[in-house]
Parts: C-alpha cells; sequence; structure tokens
C-alpha cells in the first residue's frame, strides 16, 4: 500500500469518526469529572474503573478523566491509587446521560507525589511518563518499554548515565566509550539512540553527554523502533531521559556522597510554590562533584544547575520551561585505554595501569539545554502538547590514540589529536493525545509532527607526538612524567568552522516528520489494535561531504489482548528509517538505516502492580547500516563501511517490583544474537554468517534490596547484585584464538534510615575482579582495553526536608 494511501485512510478512520463519539444517539452516556487531593491540587494518575467491568481510565495532570460507559443502569465507579483508601460512589445512569462526578482523596499532592515516584512497589512503574506520548499503562502497550526508577537510581547509587544503571534493563550493555565523555550503550545488537524529554538528543557519533543523575528522574528504556517518539529513532532501540518537574508541594533533598578514589560529591533538590495559589511552581537542582580514578592522572568534575518554572494559569493548561546547565572538567577523553602488544593478549598490565602523562591540559565541556512547554486540555479526553528545545555543546579538549604499530617488547609512541567541538540542535514538536468511542470500539489516538535542525562542527585535524621513536614509551617501564617530546599546542586563534570544515568534522541533519496513531479497543477494550504511520524527510551531510536528502514512509502495526486485567499478550511489526552519519573510505554517499523489528511478548502485573514480569521475543532487520571499517579502522578518521543486510535475534526477560513488603527486586536477563546475511558488492573483509560485534550473547542481571520491617534493627537493610556478561562480541574484531573474556561482578550494600535521614553504603566489585572491556586492533597490531576499578566503596548521605 502507497505510504499516501495509507495514511488517507488512517486519517479517515479516526477523525471521520469523531463526530460520532458525541452524537446524541450514541447510546453511550459519559461519567466525566476532576479528582483533587485534601489540600486542593490536582490528583495525577489516579485510577478510575467501573466495578466489575473492564472500563476504567486514570486522571491525567490536571486530574480529570472522562469514562464513556458502554452499559447503563447502576454502577459503582471505584477510585484508587496505591497508598490511599479506595473510594466509591454509586450511580445511576441512562443512554446518552452525561454526568459528573468529583472526588477528593485523602491524601496530599506530596503525598501522592511520593506514592507515584516510589509507587509503594519499589522498582516498579506502572504508566510511561507523558514525553512518550503513549496516554496508556505500559502492560496494554504492545511493546517491551523498561523503566529505570528514581528509587533504582538512589539504591545504587547511579551518579551519571555510565555509572552501571544499565544492569537495570535486559541486554544493554557497554562495552566501548571514551570516558565519561558519552553513555553509548547497545541493545538487541548495536548501539541505540539517546533522547531526552521525548526528544533525539544525538547529533553526533559522541553525543550527548553523559546526564548527570542530579537533574533526571528516572529513565525509559524502549525495545525496538518508536515512531510514537515523534523523532528518528534506531531500529534496535532508545532510552528516554526523564527529567525532574515541579510537583506544587515545598519540599526538598540534600545529599553528599563520597567514595574511594576522590569521590566527592554533593546535590540538593528544592521543591516548591513561587506563588501563594500554586499557579507558578519551581523546581531546582543543583550538583557539584569531584571524581579521581584507579588510574593516575585522571579525573571527571561536574557541576550542575537545572531550573525549573511551571505556570498553571488555570486547570487545563500549563506552560512549563526549563534550563540545565552541565559543566564538565574531565581528563583527556582517550585517558580510559590502555595498549599491550598482541603476543600478550588481554588484561596482563595492573588494573591501574596508564597510559596518560601528568600535566596534560583536561577537556572542559558546556553543555546547556533549554525547554519550552505548553499542554492543553482541549477537554476530559483531549490534550495538545506542543514544545521546543535548543542544545547548545561546547568542547575543548582532546584525544589521546597511538601514533604508530606497537612492537612486540611494547615499545609505543603516544598521540594526543586536538578535538574541540561545538554542537547546537533547535527541536520542535506538537502532538494531540484523544480518547473516543465509536460503535462499542474504542480510540485512542496520538497524532503530530515533529521538526529538528542539528549541527556538529569538530577539529581533530592537528595532532601531536608525545614520544619520539628514539625515546618511546615503554608498557614494560612506564614514565608518566613529561613526555619526551613535551606536551601539544594547537591552534586555536583559527575560528572552530574553519577548522572543522579542513578537518572534515562537519555534520549536519534537517529533518521533518508526521505521525499518526490509532489504537482501536475491542470488547471493551479488552484487545486492541494499534495502525499507525509515520513519514518522515531528512536532509544531512558528513565530514563536510555534500548534502543529501531521503524521505520515507514507515507503518507500525501492534495487537495487545488482555488475558486478564494484569496480564497482556502482545504482537509487534515495526519499520524504522535512520539516518545515520559516517564516512566511508574512498568516498561514497551514506544512505539512512532501513529495517523493521518483528517482537512477540507477554506482560503480567503482579500482587496489584507491586511487581512485574515481561518477556519478549524479537527479531530486527536492518539494511545499509555502517559499521567499523575494520580494513582501514584509525577512529581519528572514523571510517565506516556499509555492511548490508543483518538480522538481530532475542529473547529478553525483565522482573522488577516490590515481592515482599521492604523486600526489592531486579532481575533480568537477554539473549542476542547479531550476524551478518547479505553483503553488499564490494565489501571486503567480512563473510555472510559472520557475527556482528558489538554485543554480549548472554547477559544476566540482578539486584535485590531488603529493608527488616519490624525489631529493634527495623529500618536496617541490606542489598546485593550482579552483572554477569558472557560470550562477548568486541567492539571492533577478534583475533583468531583470543576472544574478549566473560565478566562479572558481585556489589552489595547497607543501609539504614530513621525519619528524614538516610545512609546507604555500597560496595562495588566485592570479589575484585579484573573487570574490562576491549578488542584487537589491527591499525597498529595491539590489543586494547579499559579496566574498571578494583574493590571499592561508596558512602551517601541524603536529608528530605
Amino acid at each position: 500500500m502507497k505510504p499516501f494511501t495509507y495514511l488517507t485512510f488512517l486519517f479517515a478512520g479516526i477523525f471521520l469518526g469523531i463526530p460520532g463519539s458525541h452524537a446524541q444517539n450514541s447510546g453511550h452516556a459519559v461519567v466525566s469529572g476532576k479528582i483533587s487531593t485534601s489540600n486542593g491540587l490536582p490528583a495525577a494518575a489516579v485510577s478510575v474503573v467501573v466495578v466489575g467491568t473492564r472500563q476504567g481510565t486514570t486522571t491525567d495532570e490536571q486530574g480529570h478523566y472522562r469514562l464513556e460507559l458502554t452499559e447503563v443502569g447502576s454502577l459503582t465507579l471505584e477510585v484508587s491509587a496505591v497508598g490511599m483508601a479506595k473510594q466509591r460512589q454509586t450511580l445511576t445512569v441512562s443512554a446518552d446521560a452525561s454526568i459528573t462526578q468529583d472526588f477528593t482523596i485523602d491524601m496530599t499532592s506530596a503525598q501522592l507525589q511520593e506514592v507515584l515516584i516510589t509507587q509503594s512497589r519499589g522498582y516498579t512503574t506502572l504508566a510511561p511518563s507523558p514525553t512518550l506520548r503513549l496516554d496508556e499503562p505500559l502492560v496494554e502497550v504492545p511493546q517491551n518499554i523498561q523503566v529505570v526508577s528514581s528509587k533504582a537510581l538512589s539504591d545504587q547509587q547511579v551518579i551519571s548515565m555510565s555509572d552501571g544503571l544499565i544492569r537495570n534493563v535486559s541486554g544493554a550493555v557497554r562495552l566501548e566509550h571514551w570516558g565519561n565523555l558519552y553513555t553509548n550503550i547497545s541493545m538487541r545488537g548495536t548501539q541505540i539512540q539517546a533522547f531526552r524529554n521525548g526528544f533525539n538528543v544525538v547529533s553526533s557519533y559522541w553525543g550527548p553527554l553523559t546526564e548527570d543523575m542530579s537533574f533526571v528522574d528516572h529513565i525509559e528504556f524502549v525495545k525496538g523502533p518508536a515512531g510514537f517518539l515523534l523523532s528518528n529513532g534506531d531500529p534496535s532501540g532508545s532510552y528516554n531521559v526523564v527529567t525532574k518537574k515541579p510537583t506544587g508541594e515545598t519540599k526538598g533533598e540534600a545529599s553528599i556522597t563520597v567514595g574511594q578514589y576522590n569521590l566527592y560529591r554533593a546535590a540538593v533538590d528544592l521543591d516548591g510554590k513561587l506563588s501563594q495559589n500554586g499557579k507558578f511552581l519551581y523546581r531546582l537542582n543543583v550538583s557539584a562533584q569531584a571524581k579521581g580514578s584507579h588510574r593516575p592522572n585522571e579525573s571527571d568534575n561536574r557541576y550542575v544547575v537545572a531550573p525549573v518554572i511551571a505556570y498553571r494559569p488555570d486547570d487545563k493548561t500549563t506552560i512549563t520551561a526549563e534550563y540545565t546547565l552541565q559543566y564538565a572538567r574531565m581528563s583527556d577523553v582517550g585517558s580510559y585505554y590502555v595498549f599491550g602488544p598482541v603476543n600478550k593478549g588481554y588484561a596482563w598490565l595492573p588494573q591501574n595501569f596508564s597510559m596518560t602523562p601528568e600535566g596534560l591540559d583536561p577537556t572542559n565541556i558546556t553543555d546547556q539545554t533549554f525547554l519550552l512547554n505548553v499542554t492543553r486540555n482541549l477537554a476530559p479526553n483531549w490534550k495538545v502538547t506542543a514544545q521546543g528545545y535548543y542544545l547548545r555543546y561546547d568542547q575543548k579538549g582532546s584525544s589521546m590514540w597511538p601514533e604508530n604499530e606497537m612492537t612486540d617488547d611494547g615499545k609505543i609512541i603516544r598521540g594526543v589529536d586536538i578535538w574541540d567541538a561545538f554542537s547546537r540542535s533547535a527541536l520542535g514538536q506538537a502532538f494531540v493525545n484523544g480518547h473516543f468511542n465509536t460503535n462499542g470500539i474504542q480510540h485512542r489516538v496520538l497524532a503530530g509532527v515533529d521538526v529538528g535542525d542539528k549541527d556538529y562542527l569538530a577539529d581533530w585535524g592537528q595532532s601531536f607526538a608525545l614520544d619520539t621513536e628514539d625515546d618511546p614509551f615503554d608498557v614494560y617501564n612506564p614514565d608518566l612524567g613529561r613526555p619526551a617530546n613535551g606536551y601539544p599546542t594547537f591552534d586555536r586563534e583559527t575560528p572552530l568552522s574553519e577548522r572543522a570544515e579542513t578537518a572534515g568534522g562537519i555534520q549536519t541533519q534537517r529533518y521533518a516528520g508526521i505521525y499518526l496513531q490509532d489504537e482501536l479497543g475491542f470488547f471493551q477494550n479488552q484487545l486492541r489494535l494499534t495502525l499507525a504511520g509515520r513519514y518522515t524527510w531528512v536532509r544531512q551531510s558528513e565530514w563536510g561531504e555534500e548534502a543529501y536528502q531521503a524521505s520515507h514512509f514507515t507503518p507500525r502495526i501492534g495487537l495487545s489482548w488482555s488475558i486478564d486485567p494484569n496480564t497482556s499478550a502482545y504482537a509487534l511489526y515495526d519499520q524504522a528509517f535512520v539516518p545515520q552519519a559516517g564516512r566511508i573510505y574512498g568516498g561514497g554517499r551514506v544512505k539512512p538505516i532501513t529495517g523493521n523489528n518483528q517482537e512477540i511478548g507477554l506482560k503480567r502485573n503482579w500482587a496489584g502492580g507491586n511487581w512485574n514480569t515481561s518477556v519478549s521475543v524479537y527479531r530486527i532487520l536492518k539494511e545499509n547500516e555502517l559499521t567499523n571499517d575494520p580494513l582501514h579502522s584509525d577512529p581519528n578518521q572514523s571510517y565506516s563501511i556499509v555492511l548490508g543486510q543483518k538480522v538481530a535475534r532475542g529473547v529478553e526477560l525483565d522482573v522488577r517490583g516490590r515481592i515482599l513488603p521492604g523486600f526489592d527486586v531486579m532481575a533480568n536477563y537477554a539473549y542476542t544474537h547479531a550476524e551478518i546475511t547479505k553483503l553488499n558488492e564490494g565489501v571486503e573483509g567480512f563473510e555472510v554468517g559472520d557475527l556482528v560485534p558489538g554485543y554480549a550473547t548472554h547477559t544476566a542481571n540482578a539486584w535485590f534490596d531488603y529493608t527488616l520491617q519490624r525489631g529493634f534493627l527495623r529500618n536496617v537493610g541490606i542489598s546485593a547484585g550482579f552483572t554477569y556478561l558472557w560470550d562477548r562480541k568486541t567492539y571492533d574484531g577478534e583475533l583468531e584464538g583470543m576472544p574478549l573474556g566473560d565478566y562479572f561482578k558481585l556489589d552489595a550494600g547497607i543501609h539504614y534510615h530513621i525519619q528524614n535521614f538516610n545512609v546507604r553504603l555500597n560496595a562495588f566489585n566485592l570479589l575484585n575482579n579484573y573487570l574490562y572491556s576491549g578488542t584487537y586492533y589491527e591499525w597498529n597490531n595491539a590489543f586494547y582495553w579499559q579496566t574498571e576499578a578494583p574493590r571499592n566503596l561508596r558512602l551517601s548521605i541524603s536529608y528530605k526536608f
């Protein structure tokens, strides 16, 4: 079916059906109203159900709800949220009646917010954030979506996106990275896209800057394509960082964290009203961090200021303005890497071995974002959202990398390349969510447009050899003092735009997209059919070469069946259209990735939603994807090759939530297999059937946290967790007979809270294993790897007020 024909049918089916939902003779009664907290504020995400039926909904951010009833007579509404007493109200409903029924719950907005954040279930989240645009419970979404809650982040003492957070999601790995510059998460066989508040914030392969957790509320991982995000997304998935917003209650939290290897960190979170009537609200997060490393001459200092102001002119409208400043001052971003002779293999140097000399200038990064969001409730079941996002990224620094081939006796010349960069992104979205019924069929509608304008400029065209041929660096006898050749002095007088053009370091992207989705609910919404389509236009250029443009239509079809109110089975077919940046050796145009995801799964909420499980089986086919060019693999030039066709298959299992009072569990397992199924003509160095690197065949994670509920040790808790990766496929490739070893990390902790104080002590890498990731590097005939810290402790103390 042609794209425009498909869209025409979809538009007609939705919008021609809307009037029928308001027809006088529809035979449907409507019950609507507003639910407020005991202190008069809107009660969001409160459940409203018709007792004895499958009909129900949840309140929106303004506390409104609306139900179109298919039955008449004497009906009972039940209002509930975890931690509050249920309320019931019996109504006599006749056909075509319109009834207003308001409720006031016996809970303040602060108490309700605390319930919504923790769900009184530990690590479980039952609904996606508004930034995902899916106005329905997660159990009904025909896709695998995992949410890392704020409680999980706190319990595991996660301080940035690269600080072990991925243990909470099945199949997520992080094999290679430039220090803490960017996160670089892979899932389902390839790197996934980074989103923030629903916007794709990737402007180059090396971004965005890893988010500090001080201003982050939670993170949503979407497995597979996600056209509903209204941005370009990878077929393997994406993660969406959701930042903290005002709650309307005056409260705050201050915390300090200290740890081995010179970690000192402080953060403050303030939340409250700017006006007595609650129309103006604010949220302010500030943090400062000084962080060393188990390797010498390495650091990562961070400073964050993140104010948010919300204005509610009436009970239907919210205007939110958010600014985030992240400043990072870190050591040379190549300092994590060490190199060794090919005849020695991996991981034989000490864990604290470094090739970074003292006195090398640090890398400074300023990352600024500004978000403006306007949300307006047009009717109880209709909402429109418009938001704009502006991002600016400034980097001044360098990256270390070898200048020559390593000798068998461990001699090498270390090099430093300039890495100054500037990035600017201006992004916009507008979308509408709506619910209505036609002839007994429930419709959940999502329609929207998005536009983006991104530029990235970088100078990596200047290099400097730290050592000389007469006095090279010796891994057997390292000297981290002043290098034989001194320190680099780069040309920064020339404007970056000119330097980037000379170095081929310019990337641009302009795009526009339209998305339309209708989820049709049959048999009182027990069976749901999702029909959606997206049309995307994009124009982009890479490495200073001529820009090209392309457009593509991608349909989305989903089916979800509620076996019972807490259990659903689903199937999904979704296509992807993803612009990509790369540089092909010898020239050539880079085409977008095209492909599709086929997925089936089963979800269940247990014990009233206290904990949940999900299992999914998928097959992702990708064409035109770039991969690292093994024959010309010089990272300073970032050469890639068009592979042809790749298929990734796998199984994923996730368990999370509060199994018993005080006992929170997160556990997951994933099997992943990705291989080349087709090669394009002229491709060298690959064969059909070759495994595609960048994942682990088996990943298993767990985290357990138990707090004693009674006795003299009440409120004392213990925690433990592990990460196990085996059969790892390296980032670049393997030297035959020298695979990357398995990975096992064990962590544990103890904590205590009394009233508003909380103290937590965690021990990481408890077994003191030599943990690393790396690969064989053909370009200079060496192995390189990065080590993680040996056994180390981290203490955090927080106070809520």
